[in-house]
């Protein structure tokens, strides 16, 4: 039996014994209960400081590389709409051939510009550390505004080639772009479900999330293959030489000085997002080493 109060510690017990009463099942829980509010908020700083720490760490490179990634987007949007609107005499939604130039724009904008820099986002360090939930809100909106401007694109062009009675999805370059935005597409819609819906096993999310990633840098590829053979086919029909008054292709006019060169400013973009895509070390620090572990939509915590 435990003597009078005090009678524990002269007995020779340590003075870190548990106070009178603790042996009841009330008191051990409040005693629990105080113990884990003094010490899960260190634990939990130390654990939420260590992704801010890293993101310090982070080297020049990787700032260098997204001032690039945007400045390079901003110029391939400026350069597709100054192409247009200097060679092609602008823009329309009516039954004119102005249509046809919403095409090139709207899918370089969508489905490399926007779509690049969704992609990169979870490279950038300010998204680091805290709750990952608005930045997964975020980067699904970045791929939804893009697939919506790859879609007005393609009614653009549909649109045009049936008033002018030119046959669909004939070229190379049609293929391949509807296979981008087709992919594109799925790829978007199994996202939203396997990574934002609260239903998803997190078992599916772990073997998606590889496919995701791969798929992901394989349709910006194939969206910058078709971009680069949409402006070739342009610059084809267009530069006929003397059967529209124009220099032939071939002749090197400002035309095609201008376009060639904003194709090459497509594949640089490309490039660079893929390498900051393909860099392990500029990935998105996970707190606790929990890469697969993070939780969907309206679940209660969020990473």
């Amino acid at each position: 039996m435990r003597g009078p109060l005090g009678a524990a510690d002269t007995a020779g017990g340590s003075s870190a014994d548990p106070p009178l009463g603790s042996d009841f099942p009330l008191t051990r829980l409040q005693l629990l209960t105080h113990q884990w509010r003094s010490e899960a908020p260190a634990e939990r700083n130390t654990e939420v400081k260590s992704i801010p720490t890293v993101a310090m760490r982070s080297s020049v490179p990787l700032y260098l590389c997204l001032l690039l990634c945007a400045c390079l987007g901003v110029a391939c949007v400026a350069g597709v709409c100054v192409w247009n609107s200097q060679w092609h005499g602008g823009f329309a939604w009516d039954d004119s051939g102005l249509k046809f130039n919403w095409h090139p724009v709207l899918m370089v904008s969508g489905l490399v510009v926007v779509y690049g820099f969704g992609a990169v986002l979870y490279r950038v360090p300010l998204t680091w550390g805290g709750d990952k939930l608005p930045w997964k809100l975020a980067h699904a909106g970045a791929m939804l505004l893009a697939l919506v401007l790859a879609v007005v694109g393609l009614c653009a062009v549909f649109q045009n080639h049936a008033t002018n009675h030119i046959p669909p999805l004939y070229s190379l370059h049609s293929w391949v772009g509807i296979c981008s935005v087709f992919l594109f597409a799925t790829q978007w819609a199994v996202g939203v479900g396997a990574f934002l819906l609260p239903c998803s096993p997190v078992a599916l999310r772990v073997l998606l999330k590889p496919l995701h990633v791969w798929l992901g840098a394989s349709i910006l590829t194939l969206s910058i293959a078709a971009c680069v053979s949409g402006i070739n086919e342009k610059l084809i029909f267009a530069l006929k030489g003397t059967v529209n008054g124009t220099l032939p292709y071939s002749a090197l006019p400002p035309e095609a000085v201008f376009a060639n060169s904003l194709g090459a400013l497509i594949v640089v973009f490309g490039l660079v997002v893929l390498r900051i895509l393909s860099n392990r070390s500029w990935e998105r620090p996970e707190p606790g080493g929990q890469d697969t572990a993070y939780r969907p939509l309206l679940q209660e915590e969020n990473e």
